[in-house]
């Protein structure tokens, strides 16, 4: 058996209460996925480019939310972001555990 990631994770709840404090948020979607239905505030980086964009990321966030469709491919965004020295939380469940708790979405490409 694998062992257990340590890379902290969160859920939709816990995440609002942090994008409502101010929390960064990486998508790791693809583009496609993301003009779909995104968190609002999410900043789209898909996880085949995040090693060559990672200096994109803020220095001054404590921890950086990372988030996908499902959890996965977040979960090993987080844990390539942990490699760099950068705190990173995984959102569990990703945009559909968003979308199913309700909460608002925003459709349509990310603006630059």
């Amino acid at each position: 058996m694998a062992p257990m990631s340590s890379i902290p994770e969160i859920d939709a709840d816990e995440l609002a209460l942090r994008l409502a404090g101010g929390a960064f948020l990486l998508d790791v979607r693809e583009p496609a996925e993301y003009s779909e239905a995104h968190v609002p505030g999410a900043v789209l980086v898909p996880l085949g480019e995040l090693a060559g964009r990672v200096d994109e990321m803020p220095d001054d966030a404590a921890e950086l939310m990372v988030i996908c469709r499902s959890g996965a491919r977040s979960l090993r965004a987080a844990e390539f972001l942990a490699t760099t020295g950068r705190g990173a939380v995984n959102v569990a469940g990703g945009t559909l555990g968003w979308i199913e708790s309700g909460r608002e979405v925003v459709a349509g490409p990310e603006r630059g």
